[in-house]
């Protein structure tokens, strides 16, 4: 029986390097494919995305595996970002790296490995896929990236390895250093991917105008002017430069029509906190959503967010009726609820 042949998406990172090197213990035939979805030049006018493809060429040398670059810059532009940026035109607060996961990696990237011969697509995502092509919850649960991938359904994740997904990261680590790969040391990437460590509100800046107005307190009270609706998020604390005396103030709400956007005082201020939430564009790995209803899960509102004790009410019309047995704070339009049943991700869909 010929070798299996998997195509490992390689990111220039020590997750996707641990990932191709197990692969190839375990009697893989091994392709590394780098994907360019981002071009911007840095402070010393190189661009980022090639120190990322100079490593992936390091660790694919040292593996003796072959390497190759594919350029989704065009696809990025039109799928994710320009997405990105009406999103937070109209005031919402989007997660591009669900879609750039649903629309790039395992849409046209998945495609793109299997037009080279490939029998799987594999990441160095920390999720587990079941015998029954079902999405689990990384072992490691600080790593845990199946919230990321609620999009993805039983048909794609047949064809689709994540190789580190039993794995603790510090054995990841540890492997990568014991294997001596090039990656070993190399910190984790943070925040959205083309923004990384940079402030959200510089970067965006250069893509939205300014639109500033009024901050004001629900009982619209005004307390201040904001650059624009689109720079904020429910929950923040950060960057609203409000002074006065008593507590902080946070960002409880935005009212679109007159560009305003809602602040109170207090991290556990009642205006922050909502028992249910409306989802729609739901999404299902098994390909039908479960029941019967009202239907007892757990979901997550956000990324590290402990599992949530909820029900599912109802669904009707792609829409889902959502109760949480305790109040959730900062429940934000256009950021995604995912649901589970122990290390089982069910699917999920985006909080209208």
């Amino acid at each position: 029986m010929s070798k299996k042949t998997v195509v490992v998406g390689m990111s220039g990172g020590v997750d996707s390097s641990v990932s191709a090197l197990l692969l190839k213990q375990l009697g893989y035939e091994v392709i590394g494919l780098f994907m360019k979805n981002w071009e911007e030049l840095d402070n010393q006018g190189i661009c980022k995305a090639s120190r990322e493809y100079d490593d992936v060429v390091k660790v694919c040398k040292q593996l003796q595996i072959p390497c190759y670059s594919v350029n989704f810059v065009k696809e990025y532009q039109e799928r994710v970002f320009s997405h990105f940026l009406s999103e937070l035109q109209q005031g919402f607060t989007p997660n591009p790296d669900i879609l750039c996961n649903r629309e790039i990696k395992f849409k046209v990237f998945l495609e793109k490995a299997l037009k080279l011969g490939a029998d799987y697509l594999a990441t160095g995502h920390y999720c587990r896929i079941s015998p029954q092509q079902e999405l689990l919850k990384g072992n490691d649960p600080h790593k845990d990236q199946s919230y990321f991938l609620y999009t993805l359904n039983s048909c794609i994740l047949k064809k689709v390895l994540f190789p580190i997904g039993e794995i603790p990261k510090e054995q990841v680590r540890k492997i990568a250093k014991d294997h001596g790969l090039a990656t070993a040391d190399k910190k984790d990437s943070t925040g959205i991917c083309f923004i990384g460590k940079r402030n959200f509100k510089e970067f965006t800046g250069k893509y939205l105008p300014y639109s500033p107005g009024n901050f004001e307190t629900t009982s619209g009270r005004i307390i201040g002017q904001h650059d624009g609706v689109a720079f904020y998020t429910l929950g923040q604390r950060k960057g609203l430069q409000i002074g006065g005396p008593g507590d902080a103030w946070f960002v409880v709400g935005k009212d679109l029509f007159r560009n305003v956007v809602l602040v109170e005082q207090g991290e556990d201020h009642p205006a922050l906190y909502k028992e249910t939430l409306l989802a729609s564009e739901l999404s299902w790995v098994a390909g039908i959503p479960p029941g019967p209803h009202p239907f007892a899960c757990m979901a997550k509102i956000r990324y590290r967010q402990e599992d949530q004790p909820c029900l599912i009410e109802a669904i009707e019309q792609d829409r889902a009726f959502v109760r949480f047995l305790k109040p959730q704070r900062a429940i934000t339009p256009r950021q995604s609820v995912v649901f589970y049943q122990g290390d089982l991700c069910l699917g999920g869909g985006m909080i209208l």
